[in-house]
Order: C-alpha cells, then structure tokens, then sequence
C-alpha cells in the first residue's frame, strides 16, 4: 500500500535528520499508525527513494481524509493533522534541552545551530512556506532595506474562518506566546504546536522560554517571552550575554507603536544583521557620568539614539535614563506630548546587540498620539501609502525590514501586466488604490519592458517603505527635526 511506504518515508526522514536514532523506528512507526487509525503494517522493499517532507506528508494527509481519520479538508484541518503526525518523530523536551545546553557549553552557537536545525526538521518552521516568500533589496539614502511578502503563514480558507468564529473560546493557552503551547495539539481557532520545544531561560532571575518563530521573517528569528502571561513592557535584559552573536529587541509597549502581540512580554532576535545596525552615528553626543559610553544620532528614518559600551550594564543603566525622561516629555513645538486626557504616548523601542568588542544599544523613540487628520497614529505610515502597508510599525519594521502582506504577490503580478499592456488600474477593483502611485513613479522610467517591469515594481515598493519609515520617525531628517531631537538629548543631559 502507498500509505506504507508514505510511513517508511516519515521515519526515515526522522532517522536521516537526527529526530531518531535507529532504536527508535519501531516505536515511532506504531505512534505514526495509531494517529492514522492503522493497527497493522507491512514494511515495504527495496531502499528509500530521494525523500521530499511536504510530499510525504501531503500522501499521508490524502490518505487520512479519504478513509475519514481527517474529517475536514483545507489548509487550517491539514495543518492541525500533519503536526500530530511530526510529534511522532519528536524527542521530549527534556531531551532537547538537555543536548542545548549540552552544546552550549562548547559555544552558544553551536546550542543555538541545533535548535534551529531541530525547529525545522520537525516542521515546526515549514521549510516549503518559508522558500515561497518574495525577498529582495532596495537601495535607498539610508542604506539597503529588506523588503518581504511573506507567504509562510498560510491564508485560512472561508470554511475554517467560519468554524473559528463558532468554535468555544479557550482560554488555554492564553495566547501564541505562553510556554503551554508546547506539545499543544491546536484547534481551528489555534495552531498546532505538538511539534514545538521551548529552551527555558532565565531573564532578570526569573524564568522565561527561548523559542524560534514559526514565520521566520530573517535569519534564526527567535522569540524571547515571559514564563507569566504578562503584559509587554520595556525592561532590562541580559538575553545578548547568553547569546553573543543574536541581537535582541523589545516592541514597544504602547499601541499602535507596539508590533502585533502586546499581551505577553517578549523580545524578539536573531542572527541578522539590519540596514539600522549598519547606518552610522552622524551627530555624536556625551553625558557626564557615563564618559564610557559613546553616544550619538544615528543616520535613520526613524529617531535613533545609539548608545555603545563595553560593559553593557553602563548601557542599561543609561538606556532607563533616556526612558525615563523620554517617557514624560513634551515638547509643543515639534508635536511631541507626553500625554493627552491621561493616555500616555511617548515609548521606546530598544534593540541591543554585540559588535566586536562592544556592547550596543539602540533607543528608537516612539509617540503613538493621534488627530482628526491621523487617526491610525500621526507617527505611522499616512494614508497613502496604505495601498502597500497600514499595520504598525513594530520591531522588525524599526530595523528595516518591511514585512507586507501577502496580497502583494498578486497584485504586483497583475499591476505588472496592466502597465506593459496600457490597461487602465482604476477599472480594476483590486488595482484601483495603486493607480496614484503608479502614476507617481511612472514617468521616471524612460523604457518599461517584460524583462524590467519586475525589478522596477520592487524598486518603488521599497521606497515606499522608506517613506513609511519616514512617516513613523517623530523627529524628521532635517536641520528642524535633528534640532528638535538634540533638545530632548540635551534636557536627558547630553551635550
């Protein structure tokens, strides 16, 4: 039977990337038959052939919908069913912990490459999804950005939209982020997480989780959260000691200027390095008491204060300064207000890494106010530029990387073959609300043909972002705006 050699298959995948020993294929074979309702088995002859995760796992999910093991097709019931599947080949956590810091003690990157490996071998990370992403780079006045239309999270089909909408609200696990969705096998309104291992830490003597994101919007993006469903809030972390070669990063922990998930306390990092962390100080500045730390504006959309130390608790100390005076200041003159009718709005987003010998710490001020005229936020992407990205500027957008939705695949395709045939975008539903903007940017290119139109729609795109990283800076790149800045820098006590 096909459904045999699909089974060999899936153990053997297991066996070839390390989630099992060779002891281990009876055990996980008869875990893998009992998930697919099968109580017998006849292993097939003749050796494996060249084996592809997504096609063995999309036999074994036809198989288990056509004898009904799998009552629901569609992407959201597939997705639930195949990650049971992959915990058969899952070690405990115990186990996955025990080899980390194992490992960790020969390098933390040597820990941290396995439980990357780990989180992908087990399609926790969907390899398949990730490689379908739209990637490139733009050049702009402030370095190269990174643009991505992210494909890896799947769109939920109408059917399971529904179901989600009628199914019982639960309130376990509390949310995505909470460390009881380990091993958690989902619902139609939570995914799957039977495959998922979480590293325990401990961050400010307490007990946090280490964990990879499913999505993957850059190199090993990792997520750092709070072992207590608390809310997010900005404070002192000692994650780049452990972690050298990561940066860390907190959102914000205000709305609108806050990323997506501002109910549990996270940071997020990774293995890359930013457009941000590579742009220079172009205004240095000092303070009394902290001469070991070197500080300045970095040449950035967004208003940056770069803070760099070889002791990183010079920083932190530091850091919570500017926070503190950030937190409470207004200036009228340059639209900043602490707060209106008691809701507060200035923040920070902080991201910290290690660069040679010294520790860094950046500190992008945020202010989430609102008017008539702005009312998604007056430090946010404006109005027209929507038609390629509305949601919040979070951590990730900060450093430079646009993440846009996945309908831009599509539509860029389409405005692709609208403007080489002359179509007109406005009659088109779908298109209409790119029509000024094609029309904005069309008369800078003399020749528009099949084999540049492409690479010309990524270039505009990421200008927009840079204009959208503009939007979101509270103090512009102008002689006004870096004198506004160096004001609020010299009421903190710089000079």
């Amino acid at each position: 039977m096909a459904v045999y050699e699909a089974i060999r298959n899936l153990v053997q995948y297991g066996v070839n990337t390390g989630l099992l020993q060779e002891s281990d294929r009876i055990y996980a074979t008869n875990q893998i038959l009992e998930v697919l309702g099968l109580d017998e088995y006849e292993e097939p002859q003749g050796a494996c052939r060249e084996i592809s995760l997504e096609e063995t796992l999309d036999a074994l999910l036809d198989y288990a919908h056509e004898t009904g093991v799998l009552k629901e097709d569609g992407v959201v019931y597939r997705d639930l069913f195949d990650t049971k599947l992959m915990n058969c080949l899952m070690p405990r956590p115990s186990e996955v912990i025990g080899h980390f810091w194992k490992l960790y003690e020969e390098s933390p990157e040597a820990a941290t490459n396995y439980y990357y490996k780990l989180s992908q071998d087990s399609n926790y990370i969907r390899r398949y999804r990730v490689s379908k992403d739209m990637k490139w780079k733009t050049d702009t006045k402030y370095g190269e950005l990174d643009i991505t239309v992210n494909l890896s999270k799947p769109e939920k089909d109408p059917k399971a939209i529904a179901a989600a909408k009628l199914a019982k609200q639960s309130g376990y696990p509390k949310c995505l982020l909470c460390k009881e969705n380990e091993g958690y096998a989902g619902r139609v309104n939570h995914p799957a997480r039977n495959n998922h291992r979480i590293i325990p830490i401990t961050v400010n003597d307490s007990q946090w989780g280490f964990q990879y994101s499913p999505y993957v919007y850059y190199n090993e993006h990792c997520i750092v959260f709070n072992g207590m469903h608390t809310p997010m809030k900005i404070e002192r972390a000692t994650f780049v000691k452990l972690f050298p070669h990561y940066f860390l990063g907190s959102n914000a922990d205000l709305p609108i200027v806050g990323g997506s998930i501002l109910s549990h306390d996270h940071f997020q990092g990774g293995h890359y390095t930013f457009a941000m962390a590579k742009a220079p100080i172009e205004q240095k500045f000092e303070m009394e008491g902290f001469e070991d730390v070197e500080a300045g504006i970095v040449k950035w959309p967004m208003s940056v204060l770069r803070t760099r130390s070889k002791n990183p608790d010079r920083l932190i100390d530091l850091g919570e300064k500017v926070l503190r005076a950030w937190r409470s200041y207004t200036d009228e003159d340059a639209f900043i207000y602490a707060e209106t009718d008691g809701e507060p709005h200035n923040t920070i987003t902080p991201i910290a890494r290690k660069n040679g010998d010294f520790y860094e710490l950046d500190l992008v001020l945020r202010n989430n106010i609102t008017t008539d005229e702005y009312p998604l936020g007056v430090y946010h992407p404006h109005a027209k530029l929507h038609h390629i990205k509305k949601e919040n500027i979070g951590l990730i957008e900060v450093m430079g990387l646009a993440v846009l939705p996945s309908r831009l695949k599509q539509e860029l395709a389409d405005l692709a073959e609208a403007i080489l045939s002359g179509g007109d975008i406005r009659s088109n539903p779908e298109l209409e609300k790119h029509a000024d903007w094609v029309d904005e940017f069309l008369p800078k290119y003399e020749h528009i043909t099949s084999e540049n139109i492409n690479e010309i729609l990524q270039k505009e795109v990421g200008l927009v972002f840079e204009q959208v990283l503009e939007d979101a800076g509270v103090y512009k790149c102008t002689p006004e705006g870096r004198e506004a800045f160096a004001r609020f820098l010299r009421s903190v006590g710089f000079r």
